[in-house]
Protein backbone atom coordinates (compact mmCIF):
# COMPACT_ATOMS: atom_id res chain seq x y z
CA UNK A 1 0.00 0.00 0.00
CA UNK A 2 0.95 3.80 -0.82
CA UNK A 3 0.37 5.33 2.94
CA UNK A 4 0.92 9.14 3.43
CA UNK A 5 1.66 10.19 7.12
CA UNK A 6 -0.23 13.47 6.93
CA UNK A 7 0.38 15.83 9.84
CA UNK A 8 -1.67 19.46 10.03
CA UNK A 9 0.99 22.24 11.47
CA UNK A 10 0.47 25.80 12.53
CA UNK A 11 3.16 27.43 13.84
CA UNK A 12 5.00 24.10 15.03
CA UNK A 13 8.52 24.79 13.70
CA UNK A 14 9.77 23.78 16.84
CA UNK A 15 7.96 20.30 16.71
CA UNK A 16 7.93 19.49 13.09
CA UNK A 17 11.55 18.48 12.70
CA UNK A 18 11.49 16.05 15.50
CA UNK A 19 8.43 14.53 14.43
CA UNK A 20 9.73 14.11 10.90
CA UNK A 21 13.27 12.96 11.99
CA UNK A 22 11.58 10.26 14.00
CA UNK A 23 8.98 9.17 11.07
CA UNK A 24 11.78 9.03 8.26
CA UNK A 25 14.29 7.73 10.11
CA UNK A 26 12.98 5.37 13.05
CA UNK A 27 9.82 4.31 12.06
CA UNK A 28 10.02 3.82 8.08
CA UNK A 29 12.63 1.50 8.10
CA UNK A 30 10.71 -0.81 9.97
CA UNK A 31 7.90 -1.01 7.38
CA UNK A 32 9.36 -3.10 4.55
CA UNK A 33 5.83 -3.96 3.02
CA UNK A 34 4.34 -0.35 2.18
CA UNK A 35 5.42 2.78 0.77
CA UNK A 36 5.75 5.40 3.08
CA UNK A 37 5.34 9.20 2.26
CA UNK A 38 4.90 12.35 4.87
CA UNK A 39 3.12 15.24 3.77
CA UNK A 40 2.18 18.09 5.91
CA UNK A 41 -0.54 20.16 5.91
CA UNK A 42 0.47 23.75 6.51
CA UNK A 43 -1.67 27.08 6.83
CA UNK A 44 1.11 29.44 6.17
CA UNK A 45 2.33 29.30 9.63
CA UNK A 46 4.10 32.31 10.13
CA UNK A 47 6.91 30.97 12.45
CA UNK A 48 7.99 29.47 9.24
CA UNK A 49 6.97 25.79 9.87
CA UNK A 50 7.34 25.64 6.28
CA UNK A 51 10.68 26.60 5.60
CA UNK A 52 11.69 24.12 7.90
CA UNK A 53 10.05 21.42 5.95
CA UNK A 54 10.93 22.85 2.50
CA UNK A 55 14.84 22.17 4.09
CA UNK A 56 13.79 18.59 5.31
CA UNK A 57 11.99 17.81 1.97
CA UNK A 58 16.50 18.00 0.02
CA UNK A 59 17.31 15.90 2.77
CA UNK A 60 13.86 13.32 2.87
CA UNK A 61 12.32 12.59 -1.20
CA UNK A 62 9.46 11.30 0.29
CA UNK A 63 8.84 14.47 2.19
CA UNK A 64 6.30 16.81 0.98
CA UNK A 65 4.65 19.77 1.92
CA UNK A 66 0.52 20.99 1.28
CA UNK A 67 -0.16 24.87 2.13
CA UNK A 68 -3.36 26.67 1.84
CA UNK A 69 -5.31 29.78 3.37
CA UNK A 70 -5.67 28.93 7.43
CA UNK A 71 -9.22 27.70 7.59
CA UNK A 72 -8.77 25.52 10.66
CA UNK A 73 -7.78 21.97 11.62
CA UNK A 74 -10.81 19.79 9.39
CA UNK A 75 -10.27 22.28 6.58
CA UNK A 76 -6.28 21.50 6.43
CA UNK A 77 -7.07 17.88 6.65
CA UNK A 78 -9.36 17.63 3.89
CA UNK A 79 -7.30 19.62 1.92
CA UNK A 80 -3.93 17.90 2.41
CA UNK A 81 -5.53 14.71 2.53
CA UNK A 82 -7.48 15.23 -0.49
CA UNK A 83 -4.44 15.85 -2.31
CA UNK A 84 -2.67 12.74 -1.26
CA UNK A 85 -5.33 10.42 -2.12
CA UNK A 86 -6.41 12.21 -5.60
CA UNK A 87 -3.01 13.34 -6.71
CA UNK A 88 -0.91 11.09 -5.38
CA UNK A 89 -2.49 7.93 -5.39
CA UNK A 90 -2.48 7.19 -1.58
CA UNK A 91 -4.25 4.49 -0.64
CA UNK A 92 -3.91 5.24 2.91
CA UNK A 93 -3.68 8.30 5.06
CA UNK A 94 -2.77 8.19 8.53
CA UNK A 95 -3.80 11.77 10.56
CA UNK A 96 -0.88 12.83 13.74
CA UNK A 97 -0.67 15.76 15.42
CA UNK A 98 2.39 17.70 14.56
CA UNK A 99 3.06 18.56 18.14
CA UNK A 100 4.68 15.12 19.02
CA UNK A 101 1.78 14.42 21.32
CA UNK A 102 0.75 12.05 19.63
CA UNK A 103 3.76 9.34 19.42
CA UNK A 104 5.22 8.45 15.57
CA UNK A 105 6.49 5.25 16.60
CA UNK A 106 2.75 4.00 17.16
CA UNK A 107 2.13 3.73 13.27
CA UNK A 108 3.09 0.54 12.60
CA UNK A 109 0.16 -0.64 15.15
CA UNK A 110 -2.13 1.27 12.83
CA UNK A 111 -0.91 -0.29 10.14
CA UNK A 112 -1.62 -3.88 11.11
CA UNK A 113 -4.74 -3.21 12.24
CA UNK A 114 -6.01 -1.88 9.18
CA UNK A 115 -4.10 -4.81 7.12
CA UNK A 116 -6.28 -6.65 9.23
CA UNK A 117 -9.77 -5.78 7.25
CA UNK A 118 -10.58 -2.39 9.46
CA UNK A 119 -11.29 0.75 7.06
CA UNK A 120 -10.89 3.29 9.78
CA UNK A 121 -8.58 3.13 13.02
CA UNK A 122 -8.19 5.31 15.80
CA UNK A 123 -5.69 5.74 18.48
CA UNK A 124 -7.21 5.60 21.73
CA UNK A 125 -6.65 6.62 24.86
CA UNK A 126 -9.32 4.66 26.73
CA UNK A 127 -9.12 1.23 26.53
CA UNK A 128 -6.57 -1.99 25.71
CA UNK A 129 -3.58 -0.22 27.77
CA UNK A 130 -3.95 3.19 26.18
CA UNK A 131 -3.23 6.18 28.17
CA UNK A 132 -3.29 10.05 28.94
CA UNK A 133 -0.65 11.97 30.55
CA UNK A 134 -0.13 12.07 34.16
CA UNK A 135 0.96 15.61 34.09
CA UNK A 136 -1.98 16.85 32.57
CA UNK A 137 -4.42 19.21 34.58
CA UNK A 138 -7.84 18.13 36.21
CA UNK A 139 -9.60 20.06 34.40
CA UNK A 140 -8.59 19.10 30.78
CA UNK A 141 -8.24 15.35 31.49
CA UNK A 142 -12.54 15.76 32.90
CA UNK A 143 -13.33 17.67 29.81
CA UNK A 144 -11.52 14.70 28.17
CA UNK A 145 -13.16 11.46 29.58
CA UNK A 146 -16.24 13.23 29.82
CA UNK A 147 -16.63 14.25 25.94
CA UNK A 148 -15.97 10.76 25.05
CA UNK A 149 -18.12 9.41 27.35
CA UNK A 150 -20.78 11.19 26.07
CA UNK A 151 -20.00 10.21 22.61
CA UNK A 152 -20.46 6.75 23.27
CA UNK A 153 -24.11 6.92 24.74
CA UNK A 154 -25.35 9.87 22.63
CA UNK A 155 -24.05 7.55 19.46
CA UNK A 156 -25.11 3.91 21.30
CA UNK A 157 -21.86 3.05 19.78
CA UNK A 158 -19.86 1.90 22.81
CA UNK A 159 -17.22 -0.60 21.04
CA UNK A 160 -15.45 3.09 19.95
CA UNK A 161 -13.75 4.56 22.87
CA UNK A 162 -11.80 7.06 21.86
CA UNK A 163 -14.07 9.48 19.60
CA UNK A 164 -12.39 13.15 19.66
CA UNK A 165 -8.33 11.65 19.12
CA UNK A 166 -6.78 12.96 15.98
CA UNK A 167 -4.84 9.97 15.40
CA UNK A 168 -6.17 8.21 12.99
CA UNK A 169 -6.10 5.73 9.51
CA UNK A 170 -7.93 6.21 6.99
CA UNK A 171 -8.51 4.20 3.63
CA UNK A 172 -8.87 5.75 0.53
CA UNK A 173 -12.54 4.58 -0.21
CA UNK A 174 -13.71 5.99 3.47
CA UNK A 175 -12.19 9.16 2.80
CA UNK A 176 -13.88 9.75 -1.11
CA UNK A 177 -16.84 9.21 0.55
CA UNK A 178 -16.46 11.11 3.14
CA UNK A 179 -14.68 14.28 2.31
CA UNK A 180 -18.10 16.26 0.89
CA UNK A 181 -19.66 15.32 4.18
CA UNK A 182 -17.27 16.82 6.82
CA UNK A 183 -15.94 19.50 4.56
CA UNK A 184 -18.24 22.19 6.78
CA UNK A 185 -16.20 20.99 9.72
CA UNK A 186 -13.18 23.59 9.99
CA UNK A 187 -12.26 23.34 13.29
CA UNK A 188 -11.92 20.32 15.79
CA UNK A 189 -15.23 19.02 15.43
CA UNK A 190 -13.98 17.50 12.48
CA UNK A 191 -12.64 14.43 14.40
CA UNK A 192 -15.98 13.36 15.68
CA UNK A 193 -17.88 13.98 12.20
CA UNK A 194 -15.14 12.12 10.36
CA UNK A 195 -16.10 9.47 12.46
CA UNK A 196 -19.73 9.32 12.76
CA UNK A 197 -19.52 9.89 9.55
CA UNK A 198 -17.94 6.66 8.44
CA UNK A 199 -20.07 4.67 10.92
CA UNK A 200 -23.09 5.39 9.44
CA UNK A 201 -22.12 4.61 6.33
CA UNK A 202 -21.45 1.19 7.31
CA UNK A 203 -17.39 0.89 7.42
CA UNK A 204 -15.67 -0.98 9.73
CA UNK A 205 -13.96 1.15 12.39
CA UNK A 206 -11.29 -0.15 15.11
CA UNK A 207 -8.97 1.23 17.93
CA UNK A 208 -5.41 0.55 18.62
CA UNK A 209 -4.04 2.02 21.94
CA UNK A 210 -2.22 4.73 22.38
CA UNK A 211 -0.26 6.69 24.90
CA UNK A 212 -1.33 10.59 24.55
CA UNK A 213 2.05 12.53 25.78
CA UNK A 214 1.93 16.01 26.90
CA UNK A 215 2.92 18.80 24.37
CA UNK A 216 6.64 19.71 24.81
CA UNK A 217 7.00 22.71 23.10
CA UNK A 218 4.35 25.49 22.49
CA UNK A 219 0.66 25.86 23.14
CA UNK A 220 -2.26 23.74 22.68
CA UNK A 221 -4.91 25.48 20.04
CA UNK A 222 -8.08 23.37 21.56
CA UNK A 223 -10.39 25.65 23.95
CA UNK A 224 -11.75 22.81 26.24
CA UNK A 225 -14.96 24.54 27.14
CA UNK A 226 -16.03 25.53 23.87
CA UNK A 227 -14.62 22.19 21.88
CA UNK A 228 -17.07 20.18 23.97
CA UNK A 229 -19.94 22.45 23.47
CA UNK A 230 -19.21 22.38 19.47
CA UNK A 231 -19.13 18.91 19.64
CA UNK A 232 -22.16 17.88 21.95
CA UNK A 233 -24.55 20.21 19.97
CA UNK A 234 -22.82 18.56 16.73
CA UNK A 235 -23.56 14.95 17.71
CA UNK A 236 -27.26 15.44 19.59
CA UNK A 237 -27.88 17.23 16.46
CA UNK A 238 -26.79 13.75 14.11
CA UNK A 239 -27.87 11.12 16.56
CA UNK A 240 -31.74 12.82 16.64
CA UNK A 241 -31.43 12.99 12.43
CA UNK A 242 -29.67 9.11 12.46
CA UNK A 243 -32.58 8.12 14.44
CA UNK A 244 -35.62 9.95 12.70
CA UNK A 245 -34.20 8.80 9.37
CA UNK A 246 -32.54 5.85 9.75
CA UNK A 247 -33.84 2.43 10.35
CA UNK A 248 -34.98 2.95 13.95
CA UNK A 249 -37.32 6.08 12.31
CA UNK A 250 -38.66 4.27 9.64
CA UNK A 251 -39.54 1.04 12.38
CA UNK A 252 -41.47 3.84 14.26
CA UNK A 253 -43.49 4.66 11.68
CA UNK A 254 -44.26 1.12 10.39
CA UNK A 255 -45.15 -0.02 14.11
CA UNK A 256 -47.22 2.73 14.17
CA UNK A 257 -49.42 1.83 11.30
CA UNK A 258 -49.67 -1.56 12.44
CA UNK A 259 -50.77 0.03 15.86
CA UNK A 260 -53.44 1.73 14.15
CA UNK A 261 -54.68 -1.84 12.66
CA UNK A 262 -54.72 -3.39 16.03
CA UNK A 263 -55.93 -0.89 17.65
CA UNK A 264 -58.86 -0.45 15.21
CA UNK A 265 -59.77 -4.92 15.33
CA UNK A 266 -58.84 -4.66 19.08
CA UNK A 267 -61.86 -1.97 19.76
CA UNK A 268 -63.94 -3.23 17.05
CA UNK A 269 -64.15 -6.82 18.52
CA UNK A 270 -64.48 -5.32 21.87
CA UNK A 271 -67.13 -2.85 21.76
CA UNK A 272 -69.19 -4.06 19.04
CA UNK A 273 -68.73 -7.81 19.01
CA UNK A 274 -68.36 -8.05 23.10
CA UNK A 275 -65.21 -10.14 23.04
CA UNK A 276 -62.30 -10.67 25.78
CA UNK A 277 -60.16 -7.85 24.97
CA UNK A 278 -56.71 -10.23 25.06
CA UNK A 279 -58.64 -12.65 22.95
CA UNK A 280 -59.57 -9.48 20.93
CA UNK A 281 -55.82 -8.49 20.82
CA UNK A 282 -54.24 -11.75 19.49
CA UNK A 283 -56.82 -11.14 16.28
CA UNK A 284 -55.13 -7.74 15.79
CA UNK A 285 -51.78 -8.89 16.19
CA UNK A 286 -52.02 -11.30 13.69
CA UNK A 287 -53.29 -8.89 10.91
CA UNK A 288 -50.54 -6.13 12.63
CA UNK A 289 -47.88 -8.22 12.47
CA UNK A 290 -48.34 -9.14 8.50
CA UNK A 291 -48.45 -5.81 7.61
CA UNK A 292 -45.65 -5.01 9.75
CA UNK A 293 -43.82 -7.58 8.33
CA UNK A 294 -44.03 -6.39 4.36
CA UNK A 295 -43.32 -2.92 4.85
CA UNK A 296 -40.71 -3.67 7.80
CA UNK A 297 -38.78 -6.37 4.71
CA UNK A 298 -39.91 -3.54 1.69
CA UNK A 299 -38.70 -0.61 3.73
CA UNK A 300 -37.26 -0.34 7.03
CA UNK A 301 -34.21 -3.02 6.31
CA UNK A 302 -34.37 -2.99 2.83
CA UNK A 303 -30.89 -3.50 2.32
CA UNK A 304 -30.77 -7.07 4.07
CA UNK A 305 -34.61 -8.10 3.02
CA UNK A 306 -35.72 -11.39 1.67
CA UNK A 307 -34.51 -11.84 -2.17
CA UNK A 308 -36.67 -15.06 -3.45
CA UNK A 309 -39.97 -16.51 -2.32
CA UNK A 310 -38.62 -19.03 0.05
CA UNK A 311 -36.14 -16.46 1.78
CA UNK A 312 -39.32 -14.35 2.17
CA UNK A 313 -41.34 -17.45 3.59
CA UNK A 314 -38.72 -18.38 6.16
CA UNK A 315 -38.05 -14.26 7.05
CA UNK A 316 -41.79 -14.47 8.11
CA UNK A 317 -42.07 -17.33 10.58
CA UNK A 318 -39.46 -16.11 11.80
CA UNK A 319 -40.92 -12.59 12.08
CA UNK A 320 -44.09 -14.06 13.50
CA UNK A 321 -42.22 -16.97 16.06
CA UNK A 322 -40.36 -13.67 17.26
CA UNK A 323 -43.43 -11.38 17.30
CA UNK A 324 -45.70 -14.22 18.98
CA UNK A 325 -43.68 -14.25 22.00
CA UNK A 326 -44.00 -10.13 22.33
CA UNK A 327 -47.56 -10.01 21.76
CA UNK A 328 -48.56 -12.85 23.73
CA UNK A 329 -46.03 -12.69 26.52
CA UNK A 330 -45.69 -8.85 26.68
CA UNK A 331 -48.48 -7.00 24.64
CA UNK A 332 -51.19 -9.22 25.77
CA UNK A 333 -50.08 -10.19 29.55
CA UNK A 334 -50.32 -6.67 30.26
CA UNK A 335 -53.69 -6.25 29.26
CA UNK A 336 -54.31 -9.84 31.06
CA UNK A 337 -52.64 -8.85 34.06
CA UNK A 338 -54.22 -5.32 34.07
CA UNK A 339 -57.82 -6.28 33.90
CA UNK A 340 -58.09 -8.94 36.39
CA UNK A 341 -55.52 -7.45 39.20
CA UNK A 342 -54.89 -3.68 39.06
CA UNK A 343 -58.43 -2.46 37.57
CA UNK A 344 -61.82 -3.42 35.18
CA UNK A 345 -62.13 -4.42 31.92
CA UNK A 346 -62.85 -0.65 31.02
CA UNK A 347 -59.40 0.16 31.04
CA UNK A 348 -58.57 -2.64 28.96
CA UNK A 349 -57.22 0.04 26.11
CA UNK A 350 -54.97 1.79 28.66
CA UNK A 351 -53.01 -1.56 28.89
CA UNK A 352 -52.70 -2.33 25.71
CA UNK A 353 -50.55 1.32 24.97
CA UNK A 354 -48.65 0.63 27.52
CA UNK A 355 -47.82 -3.24 26.48
CA UNK A 356 -47.20 -1.76 23.28
CA UNK A 357 -45.07 0.82 23.88
CA UNK A 358 -42.56 -2.48 25.96
CA UNK A 359 -43.55 -4.14 22.53
CA UNK A 360 -41.45 -1.74 20.57
CA UNK A 361 -38.19 -1.74 22.13
CA UNK A 362 -38.33 -5.69 22.32
CA UNK A 363 -39.28 -5.81 18.41
CA UNK A 364 -36.54 -3.62 16.77
CA UNK A 365 -33.83 -5.01 19.16
CA UNK A 366 -35.04 -8.89 17.73
CA UNK A 367 -35.97 -7.98 14.15
CA UNK A 368 -32.22 -6.05 13.95
CA UNK A 369 -30.16 -8.89 15.59
CA UNK A 370 -31.97 -11.61 14.26
CA UNK A 371 -34.49 -10.78 11.63
CA UNK A 372 -32.50 -8.70 9.26
CA UNK A 373 -29.29 -8.81 10.81
CA UNK A 374 -26.26 -7.53 9.00
CA UNK A 375 -24.30 -10.15 7.84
Amino acid sequence: MKIYIVSAAYNERDNIKELITILEEEVFPEIKEHEMHILIADDNSPDGTGDVVRELMGKYKNLDINQGEKKGLGAAYVRAMGYAVEHEKADVVISIDADLQHDPRAVPSFIKKMEEGYDVVSGTRYSDGGSMPAKWPIQRKLFSVTANILMRVITGRFYLHDWTGGYRAIKKEVFIKEKEKVREYKGYTFQVAFLYKTILDGFKAGEVPIHFRTRRVGDSKIAPLAYIVNVLKYVITERIRELITGPFGKFIIVGGFGFLLNAIILRLLVDRFHWVPYYANLIGAVVAIFSNYNLNNLWTFRHHKATSFWKYIIKMLQFYLTSAFGVIVIQTGTIFVGVHFITQQKDYFIYFIGGTAILLVWNFFVYSKFIWRKK
